[in-house]
């Protein structure tokens, strides 16, 4: 044997190499739950110093196992997120993530992704929260869910089905991907030239705007209705930014727009569209969360 080469050497690197498969989907269970990038990876890299200290030869199932560490701590880091966030000046909204690089961000399909979503889930508790996550984004069966939380099979049934009812009746049908397309580029062409006319003939009547600032001078602490108000709001931007290029990115599984002024990003604009327009616009403005932003798209590249 070399010198300086063991078998825990040898075990080690078995265990990473298991946790780095397993990464990008532990990374979206905690993102799905917290709608903090930075809040999960650091609930990951906890989780990865967990399976470090644990005895490896009893566990049969490394997946699951770590799916249910991760669960677990994002549940325990909701709860206290909840308390500091009822002090956050302003709409409070998710990290956006880049999930050009990651389309699923570890699911195998999109749900509970997109920003709208994230923020309606925010309405739910922690466990509830997880239980829809695990289901609906992971497609994890009732009894795996019910482990997890520790919950009988027919209360996480229960749980979950509240969630769907909720969520139903705060989301609308989203229309095809063409028409939010179409939309989206209206929109960037209106608030690039400070359009308000323009702006408002997309939007719908009933359209909100949440801009997160964390306290920005001159940023709206509460949302904004109506689309003459909104397409008022969003075409201020022009003056908010003046020198700001716009660009069209992925964040969240969804185009959106990128505002970069002098070389940084100032802003990060997701949509949802209805039938009748525009029914909701997010502004990602808190430089903290347009950091991760950006760093979420060398998340992938990071090693234990």
């Amino acid at each position: 044997m070399d010198e300086g080469h063991s078998p825990d050497d040898d075990s080690l690197k078995a265990a990473a190499e298991v946790f780095e498969q397993l990464r990008p989907r532990l990374f979206g269970i905690a993102y799905r739950i917290l709608g903090s990038a930075s809040e999960a990876e650091d609930v990951v890299q906890d989780v990865w110093m967990r399976w470090q200290d644990t005895d490896r030869s009893v566990v049969l199932e490394p997946a699951a196992f770590l799916a249910k560490i991760t669960t677990r701590l994002a549940i325990n880091v909701a709860q206290s997120a909840r308390v500091r966030r009822e002090a956050y000046v302003g709409p409070w909204l998710p990290e956006p993530v880049d999930t050009s690089v990651d389309p699923q961000v570890g699911a195998e399909r999109g749900e509970a992704l997109e920003m709208a979503v994230l923020l309606v889930l925010e309405k739910l508790n922690p466990v509830e929260r997880a239980a829809y996550v695990l289901r609906e984004a992971f497609d994890y069966a009732y009894e795996e869910i019910a482990g997890m939380l520790r919950l009988s099979q027919a209360n996480t049934r229960q749980i979950v089905s509240r969630a769907r009812k909720h969520l139903s009746t705060e989301r609308r049908a989203p229309v095809d991907t063409a028409q939010h397309r179409r939309l989206l580029d209206a929109f960037v062409a209106a608030a690039r030239g400070g359009d308000v006319t323009a702006l408002e003939n997309v939007l719908s009547a009933d359209a909100v705007a949440y801009a997160d600032g964390n306290g920005m001078r001159g940023v709206a602490r509460m949302k904004v209705m109506g689309a003459a108000r909104v397409a008022m709001i969003c075409g201020s931007a022009k003056k908010f930014f003046p020198r700001a290029e716009y660009s069209v990115v992925e964040a969240n599984g969804m185009p959106s727009v990128l505002l970069v002024q002098d070389g940084a990003v100032v802003a990060l604009v997701s949509l949802t569209v209805g039938p009748d327009g525009i029914d909701g616009v997010y502004w990602v403005l808190a430089p903290e969360k347009l950091r991760a932003y950006e760093h979420s798209a060398q998340r992938l590249t990071s090693h234990p």
